[in-house]
């Protein structure tokens, strides 16, 4: 289990548990599973998916933004929408 924060500078889009997050980074999709590595990574336009603890699947759309993951704790920074 992972906890997981997807956040822009005035709102919070995402928080709570998850088993998988794929992201879309800038050189591709990637997947961050349990125990994964510590890891900061630029994030390109798309969409994330969050399967969460009860095995619910969730997408958020983001503009892009960066991640980073360190001891099961996964931080998503997004940049806000253009508007």
């Amino acid at each position: 289990m992972m906890r997981l924060e997807i956040l822009t500078p005035v709102k919070i889009l995402y928080q709570g548990q998850a088993d998988l997050v794929q992201l879309p980074g800038k050189m591709g999709s990637f997947e961050i599973l349990k125990n994964h590595a510590p890891l900061v990574a630029l994030l390109g336009k798309g969409r994330i998916k969050v399967i969460d603890t009860d095995r619910n699947i969730h997408y958020i759309n983001i503009p892009g933004g960066t991640v980073q993951v360190r001891k099961n704790r996964i931080t998503v920074l997004a940049v806000p929408e253009q508007g």
